[in-house]
């Protein structure tokens, strides 16, 4: 199968997720309304202040971290391939608003579609894992970055995505030959089901992800590994503070988030 089929079956599947996922209890869309960022403060912690910055917010699904960085200040651009999310992302601005510029490109596509260049390329949390080819990524995050400008990810780690709800590891760190390949009929959020649908997903190991971002010649700043996550993924996780969520059998001993900030290079 193509690459343009792997992107249409995952596409469909993101449009069905997002008229759930501004209903769900999770995104909680009512009280981010009210003023309630979707940031965990990580981010914004390592990040550095964002005011006044030209910010690109690779897929920013529909849009909450993207709006909540520009009630922060930053100038911001925010892109997805779900068409949904987009709308959903463009309602949500004009609702509340927000200065924002929300545009429907696959990530791969950006460099023929978009001319700016960003001081920030920033991107977050569940987004690795749907693309095929890290290299062309990280080329596109270089592409549109000015010199100077910091990419920003933070991301759930690829050891953690190993094991399943038992604990156990079910599913390879490294790569195979093609696409991992499922049929999808529940969303992450609240436990919601929707109808059946194809999906695929890629394993990036760590050591693929680092050097995606050095063969760019972007220089990394900054690297982080965290043994929680700021959400519960599955009921096997337990919450031991606010905001820090472990699975109840494997605790603190594993990673599970990772957070990388890397620069273009000024002089180049």
């Amino acid at each position: 199968m193509s690459e343009r089929n792997w992107f249409k079956d995952n596409r469909e599947l993101w449009n069905r997720r997002t008229p759930i996922h501004l209903q769900s209890d999770f995104y909680d869309v009512a009280g981010f309304r009210s003023g309630k960022s979707s940031l965990c403060g990580i981010e914004l912690a390592e990040m550095g202040d964002v005011a006044g910055r030209s910010l690109l917010h690779l897929q920013c699904h529909f849009g909450q971290d993207t709006l909540s960085l520009a009630r922060l200040g930053a100038v911001v651009t925010g892109v997805d391939f779900s068409a949904a999310s987009i709308d959903a992302a463009r309602e949500l601005a004009t609702t509340l608003h927000l200065p924002a510029t929300f545009l429907c490109h696959n990530v791969y596509d950006l460099p023929n579609e978009v001319e700016d260049d960003f001081d920030i390329v920033f991107s977050s949390f569940g987004v690795l894992g749907w693309l095929p080819d890290l290299d062309r990524w990280a080329s596109v995050v270089r592409h549109h970055l000015k010199p100077g400008g910091i990419f920003y990810l933070l991301e759930f780690h690829p050891f953690y995505s190993q094991f399943n709800e038992a604990g156990l590891i079910q599913y390879s760190y490294f790569p195979g030959n093609g696409p991992e390949e499922d049929i999808c009929t529940q969303t992450y959020t609240d436990g919601n089901s929707h109808p059946p649908q194809r999906e695929y997903w890629w394993n990036h190991p760590l050591s693929q992800v680092v050097n995606a971002i050095r063969g760019q010649q972007l220089q990394i700043e900054l690297f982080h590994e965290f043994p929680y996550s700021v959400y519960k993924l599955g009921d096997a996780m337990q919450e031991i503070e606010p905001g820090k969520w472990v699975h109840q059998d494997l605790g603190e001993r594993i990673p599970y988030m990772m957070s990388l900030k890397a620069r273009r290079p000024v002089d180049e």
